[in-house]
């Protein structure tokens, strides 16, 4: 078994294998929760007013918070020595987080009516507070004890926001009315993160859970190696697209290398691929799923509704830097091979083709079919439902009498996942509404551009570093949450493209996930590779050293996420290619119809490479020139070098 708990920043999912006897006990429970909260989701989204009944908006994320925390509360333990069994306290909070959703969502309507938000009576704000404390306490189970911090920080710097010094001073509150903001205010606890993820992210956990049950994992893996396993370098590359299409659906970077990496990692080491840089490749694979369209985890969904734009603009935004991104990983992959005559898997270890799509062509189409009616239809909320009906629709009439094992697995996936997000972005709501109601959020931007003096390079600069370090402290979409309030106005304050500056704050929020000293991706698979954790981490961030780059250029270049002229569009794709190529093969020492690259020639490499990333004409210019003069000098070195043969 991995260890996944060296780090507070990412604290993994239970696990549901039958093993689990934390699971076990709680299925009973877990199961129809779960059941309740999607007859509840798929009632919101498709208007159908069963029975009459439609809950209002807030009375619709209230009774979804008391689900899942109660769900959280069974399957997440307080300490690692409950993870076997659920004591009795877990069953009272479960219990008490079941209550209060409850009462919350049946007096929602007083609470707007009547304005509880800033002072309620006395039983609402007993209940909010032991709303209040549940949130915090399931917080620190699933975030980890430095997002607890954090957001325990933010819940009481209202009371003390008059004290505060320079950009910090904000309107005071009392504890009550504090209390009754977070809880009953409509900008915090039930915000934008629990609004996103109630009418649009459920779907898509139930969709990952749904590919994930029917074999879509293997499938994914299964295709990848039919496609790519004979070619050099091939379990590598089968690594990078088989986490990229997986990790791109489930949007959850620990449990793809777990996942993915178990029979990925192996493959590699056995083709000749050190432990250390294995595991490297896989880091950096699953971490690129959760920046690759179509989900993109719960960030992509945040950030629309952020933006107030259509979800299928995040994602056709989205594409063409995370395509550039998986490019490079396999052309770094294909590089090191070529340079160390590495070659693929025999064939008769490889998976046919043409069975694996006879076999797998479900999971084909309900992708495709999530794809289609996202871009196309702009069905967002209601996608992910259809294309997991499908999946298991197919899987149930393949296998009819594993029907109930099926649907039990896919409720107990989606509630797990869907506690797990809750747990999160509840607490996350208490560093919104605290930064929204003391007018500190907005105080923090103009102080920043004004701090960075116009200098946009500077700001971007500090946005990036502030990003990546709380990175090392949140969850990928905490901190995007976070700096969405606090950095976004600052960086389109300075004309920067919207959405570039929004991507550009998520791109760096989890290069963390391969970066010491957190670097939580590479310790997985570290651990799965048997590999040093800081060797697998410092690899790993040379692997996937072009997430550092291509914020700055795409943010700097809107036309690199397809926002501009179609002329301007076509020539940074082909400049940002050409420049991909040649940073993958500066790093490996390898250029393909050269060979192998001497210092000084690699560097030029490296340099042409970053002039025709930079969008200006005399750049482009410059590294064609230097492009040119380096495969020049590489053909003359072969002619002397087959001469002297």
């Amino acid at each position: 078994m991995v260890d996944t708990t060296m780090k507070d920043t990412d604290t993994p999912i239970p696990d549901v294998r039958p093993e689990s006897s934390r699971l076990y006990q709680t299925r009973w429970v877990v199961i129809p929760i779960t059941a309740l909260a999607l007859l509840l989701v798929a009632n919101q989204v498709f208007l159908l007013r069963i029975a009459g009944f439609q809950l209002p908006s807030t009375g619709f994320y209230y009774a979804l918070i008391g689900m899942f925390f109660s769900v959280l509360f069974l399957t997440f333990p307080m300490r690692v020595a409950d993870d076997r069994q659920v004591p009795l306290h877990d069953w009272i909070f479960a219990a008490i987080a079941l209550a209060t959703g409850g009462y919350f969502a049946s007096i929602s309507g007083d609470i707007i009516n009547r304005g509880w938000d800033f002072e309620a009576p006395i039983a609402p704000t007993l209940a909010a507070l032991a709303l209040f404390l549940l949130i915090l306490e399931g917080l620190r189970r699933t975030g980890g004890m430095v997002l607890f911090c954090i957001c325990l920080i933010f819940a009481v710097f209202p009371i003390f926001a008059d004290l505060m010094p320079g950009l910090l001073w904000g309107s005071q509150y009392t504890p009550r009315e504090t209390l009754s903001a977070f809880v009953m205010g409509s900008g915090a606890i039930v915000g934008v993160p629990v609004q996103v993820v109630s009418e649009l992210v459920i779907g898509y956990l139930l969709f990952g859970a749904a590919l994930t049950v029917t074999g879509g994992g293997q499938f994914f893996m299964d295709f990848a190696s039919a496609l790519l396993g004979r070619a050099r370098g091939g379990p590598a590359k089968v690594s990078i697209i088989s986490s990229g299409l997986f990790g791109s659906l489930s949007g959850s970077v620990v449990s793809n290398v777990i996942s993915t990496g178990a029979f990925t990692i192996p493959t590699m080491k056995r083709c000749g691929y050190p432990a250390h840089y294995a595991g490297a490749v896989e880091a950096c694979a699953s971490t690129g799923g959760s920046i690759m369209p179509p989900v993109m985890g719960a960030a992509g969904f945040i950030m629309a509704s952020f933006l107030n734009v259509p979800y299928s603009t995040v994602v056709s935004a989205a594409i063409l830097p995370a395509v550039l991104f998986y490019a490079a990983l396999l052309l770094q992959v294909d590089a090191y091979a070529a340079r160390n005559g590495l070659s693929g898997l025999p064939e008769e270890d490889l998976p046919d083709l043409s069975a694996t799509l006879r076999t797998g062509w479900p999971h084909l189409v309900g992708v495709l079919m999530l794809v289609g009616l996202i871009l196309f239809a702009h069905m967002e909320r209601s996608a992910p439902f259809f294309s997991a009906g499908f999946m298991l629709a197919i899987a149930i009439l393949r296998n009819p009498g594993e029907t109930w094992g099926m649907f039990a697995k896919v409720l107990v996936e989606t509630g797990r996942s869907s506690a797990y997000l809750y747990g999160i972005l509840a607490g996350i709501g208490l560093i919104v509404g605290s930064l929204s109601i003391t007018g500190v959020g907005s105080a923090v931007s103009r102080e920043l551009v004004f701090a960075a003096g116009d200098n946009l390079y500077l700001l971007l600069v500090f946005g990036a570093l502030t990003s990546f370090v709380l990175g090392m402290g949140m969850t990928a979409s905490a901190c995007y949450i976070f700096l969405a309030i606090i950095l976004g106005p600052a960086l389109t304050q300075q004309g920067l493209d919207v959405v570039a500056s929004h991507l550009f704050i998520l791109y760096w929020g989890m290069l963390s996930y391969i970066t010491p000293p957190v670097a939580l991706a590479a310790v997985v698979a570290a651990g799965i590779a048997g590999s040093g954790n800081l060797r697998t981490g410092l690899k790993a961030m040379r692997l996937g050293s072009v997430l550092f780059i291509l914020p700055f250029a795409f943010v700097l270049n809107p036309a690199l996420i397809l926002r501009g002229g179609l002329w301007e569009v076509l020539q940074s794709i082909g400049t940002a290619g050409i420049a991909i190529w040649l940073i993958a093969c500066a790093f490996e020492g390898y250029l393909h119809f050269v060979g192998r690259l001497p210092s000084l020639p690699r560097i030029i490499v490296g340099a042409a490479g970053l002039s025709l990333l930079i969008p200006e004409a005399h750049t482009d210019l410059l590294g064609l020139a230097l492009l040119v003069a380096v495969i020049g000098y590489g053909l003359v070195m072969r002619r002397r070098r087959a001469s002297a043969q």
